[in-house]
């Protein structure tokens, strides 16, 4: 019952957190373009949130030598407190002539955030037993998901009644609450690291990935899918909306909503149906690449939007479907303890990778259409599913409990 208790606080605590990341983000890109009437300054907070999130990936190894996991992600959600904190006291402050603040607000929580990903990631496997994982994974991508979807919709409609002074104090009092749910986890009982210098902590976890068969092809794997997923980005299916499929923009909102509702629907399936997921892992990741791949292209060449519709919420389902079971490979593929840097090492690789391939999306859109980019994404999950394919002999548990 104590890891169901554990699980249970782990959910509830970064659920919070989540909520509040949205929420904050709301309120920043509104200020920013009430003070600025710039959609290219607004836009610059995905970009920077990305960049330090890369950073922060990189660098948190070092992080985890010398702290225990579950304070090190206390630790990133106190620090998110007191930065939100300052900064609702700074907000009747800022003018045009100094918003430039805000972007350095962002970039700081974005460092704590990217720690704190990769470690709920590890510490997952430590509260749940093996049997249970496929399951606690499903169940946390689905409360994710629904709070993506959801909170975007809420924290837009919450600035009707509220300022956005007073929707960074509601935020920061979420991290608050986040953090003291999380300090009730219990500590993660791990041998006492060997003496390394910086590079090699920094390294550990790229070395883990590079000699693990299973590892490595998941890494290629998820290079590919992330360059693929970079045109589901608002800039990209903006466009598509308006020039490919003709419509106004709330279809915009509608496909996006469409792809949000996919992902719900392949955590809960993968609910629903954990035990036969579970003896059927490889499959799932195949199946998943392959449809996806094929909704991915069937989208890019649709001119239909109820079609459209349809299309991007098989690509979300898809997606979970596979998805979900290779984290559940991942979090078996290597020993508790070497968890924390291999996901650090996998969040660095997809952090850098999104962070170049959404620029490098919009580029081959101007130069050869907006439907070109969904056919590459499309082309490129094919190559990940023939990846898939090659290797799916690894794609099962290597570490028993």
């Amino acid at each position: 019952m104590k890891l169901n208790r554990n699980f249970h606080l782990l959910l509830t605590g970064q659920s919070l957190a989540n909520i509040g990341d949205v929420l904050y983000i709301v309120s920043i890109i509104y200020l920013i373009f009430e003070l600025t009437s710039s959609a290219t300054a607004a836009a610059l907070v995905p970009f920077v949130i990305t960049s330090s999130m890369f950073v922060s990936n990189t660098l948190t190894p070092l992080l985890m030598q010398r702290f225990d996991l579950k304070w090190l992600l206390v630790g990133s959600q106190m620090g998110k407190t007191v930065l939100l904190i300052v900064l609702a006291l700074l907000l009747p402050y800022i003018t045009t002539a100094n918003f430039i603040v805000l972007f350095v607000f962002i970039s700081w929580v974005a460092l704590l955030d990217g720690c704190a990903r990769p470690v709920t990631q590890a510490l997952i496997p430590n509260y749940v037993k093996n049997d249970q994982l496929l399951k606690a994974n499903g169940i946390n991508e689905t409360v994710t998901q629904l709070i993506q979807t959801a909170m975007w919709f809420v924290g837009s409609s919450l600035l009707i009644w509220l300022t956005a002074t007073e929707l960074v104090w509601l935020t920061a009092g979420l991290f608050l609450l986040s953090s003291l749910l999380l300090s009730g986890l219990d500590r993660i009982d791990s041998a006492p690291p060997e003496p390394q210098n910086k590079w090699q902590q920094l390294t550990k976890g790229w070395k883990t990935v590079s000699k693990t068969p299973v590892l490595k092809r998941i890494a290629v794997m998820d290079i590919l899918e992330t360059i693929a997923g970079a045109v589901w980005i608002a800039a990209i299916l903006y466009v598509f909306v308006s020039e490919a499929l003709a419509v106004d923009e709330k279809w915009w909102g509608f496909i996006n909503g469409s792809f949000f509702i996919g992902l719900i629907a392949g955590s809960l399936i993968c609910l629903r149906f954990s035990q036969w997921i579970e003896n059927n892992l490889s499959r799932f990741i195949l199946t998943g690449s392959i449809f996806s791949s094929a909704a991915t292209i069937l989208f890019g060449l649709n001119s239909v939007p109820a079609m459209a519709l349809f299309l991007s919420v098989l690509v979300g389902i898809f997606s979970q479907l596979k998805n979900i079971p290779q984290q559940t490979v991942v979090q078996t593929s290597v020993p508790k303890e070497q968890l924390p840097t291999v996901f650090t090492t996998l969040g660095t690789i997809g952090m850098g990778t999104f962070g170049v391939s959404s620029l490098l999306m919009g580029i081959l859109a101007d130069l050869f259409g907006i439907r070109s980019v969904f056919v590459l994404s499309g082309v490129l999950l094919a190559i990940a599913s023939w990846i898939a394919y090659r290797g799916r002999s690894h794609f099962r548990r290597t570490v028993q409990e």
